[in-house]
């Protein structure tokens, strides 16, 4: 008898001390701590796909390859590309002589004016001449009639030249042939052509490691076709999948420490709490839970929780997409809101893999505008202004 409630004394007195023990523990850590071990590594999985048809003449990585950001990855055919971008110069050239052509034109309609105005000037003084002498009866009333329709002649001519030189003028007024619509139409087919031309090379959009490579030699591709996947590692988050019942004290800037099971717990990670999910796992589910029908089983929903990892503990000690994730969130401050409402003021993700394609085409436009600016046009005349000019000298 006294052995059983010694015992029983022992066993009580071992619940206790349990029981004492974890109110210790929840006391001084555990109330302050929430954990969970459905977490895993996110990350960002850049499709690279083209932008224009063509033939893949090249693969420039494989699967587990690293890439820098900006290296070719796929090459197209070029050769019908650069079809289109010749022709599209041609016609550029083209038409930058035929705006400096108009330009020739409106100085030769000048010249014509100006020979119209000599030529009427001349008629007028020839009719004055004839009408002093008319009481003379030196001039017959023909000669004086043939005067009267040589000046009214030469002023319909005058007339006639002046709208020509109007409608010349509306052609190229206010205007030089770098800011001339038909060449600004043409210096956007050619940066256009030249596009197309560039995206025959597929760059990687930033640095990381290839994989899911689908694309194949001599395989004919369609703008959209998803070719491989970049995967920037050094750019990684856990997503931790937190019961609703823990996350009243859950505050996005609280720290977190991290095991990965790749690591067998020999690695620790920290980061921070960066957000919470707008919904539970199950409210973006393809195949929502249909709550509404008859048969109603309470679960306990996860939301998912983003937690940012120290970049430099990434770079020493790399953490693959999809590796499973232990996380200890201390909640000591709480005095932040859950969902803060702070819009983004920068880019979250940018690349400049494509920034200098512009640059270049703009400097391949201004060299042809520039080599067909001071080709001699083939419009304007020397006769014309000669003409122009010996007129005006004969009716003085």
């Amino acid at each position: 008898m006294n052995k059983r409630r010694v015992l029983l004394i022992g066993v009580i007195g071992l619940f206790l001390l349990a029981g004492a023990g974890y109110t210790v523990y929840w006391l001084l850590h555990g109330r302050w701590h929430e954990t969970t071990d459905d977490a895993y590594v996110g990350g960002n999985l850049v499709q690279i796909t083209p932008q224009v048809a063509g033939t893949v003449l090249a693969i420039h990585a494989d699967d587990t390859d690293y890439v820098k950001g900006g290296q070719t990855l796929v090459s197209l055919d070029k050769a019908d590309a650069r079809v289109v971008l010749d022709q599209a110069e041609a016609q550029l050239a083209k038409t930058v002589r035929s705006v400096r052509n108009l330009r020739a034109t409106s100085t030769e309609g000048e010249a014509n004016v100006t020979m119209r105005r000599a030529e009427l000037r001349k008629a007028e003084q020839d009719l004055a001449r004839r009408r002093s002498v008319e009481a003379s009866g030196a001039v017959s009333g023909e000669e004086l009639q043939h005067a009267i329709d040589a000046v009214n002649s030469a002023r319909a001519a005058l007339q006639a030249a002046e709208q020509q030189l109007a409608a010349q003028r509306a052609m190229v007024d206010r205007t030089d042939v770098h800011d001339h619509p038909d060449v600004l139409a043409s210096a956007a087919r050619v940066r256009e052509a030249y596009l197309g031309l560039s995206r025959t090379e597929l760059p990687a959009p930033t640095a990381g490691f290839v994989a899911r490579r689908s694309v194949q030699i001599g395989q004919r591709v369609a703008p959209g076709t998803v070719l491989m996947t970049v995967a920037p590692l050094e750019d990684v988050w856990v997503d931790a999948n937190f019961k609703e019942n823990q996350l009243a004290h859950l505050r996005p800037g609280q720290p977190v420490t991290l095991e990965a099971d790749a690591y067998g717990g020999a690695v620790a990670f920290h980061g921070r709490v960066a957000g919470f999910s707008a919904g539970t796992g199950s409210a973006f589910a393809l195949l929502p839970a249909q709550n509404a029908s008859g048969n109603w089983i309470k679960v306990v929903q996860r939301v998912p929780v983003r937690i940012a990892l120290d970049r430099k503990e990434l770079a020493e000690h790399p953490l693959q997409i999809g590796l499973s994730m232990k996380v200890d969130v201390d909640t000591h401050d709480r005095s932040a809101g859950r969902l803060e409402r702070v819009a983004r003021e920068t880019p979250a993700y940018e690349t400049k893999a494509f920034a200098s394609i512009d640059a270049q085409a703009n400097e391949r436009i201004e060299r042809i505008i520039a080599e067909n600016t001071h080709v001699a046009p083939v419009t304007a005349t020397a006769a014309t202004a000669a003409k122009a000019a010996h007129g005006a000298s004969g009716g003085r």
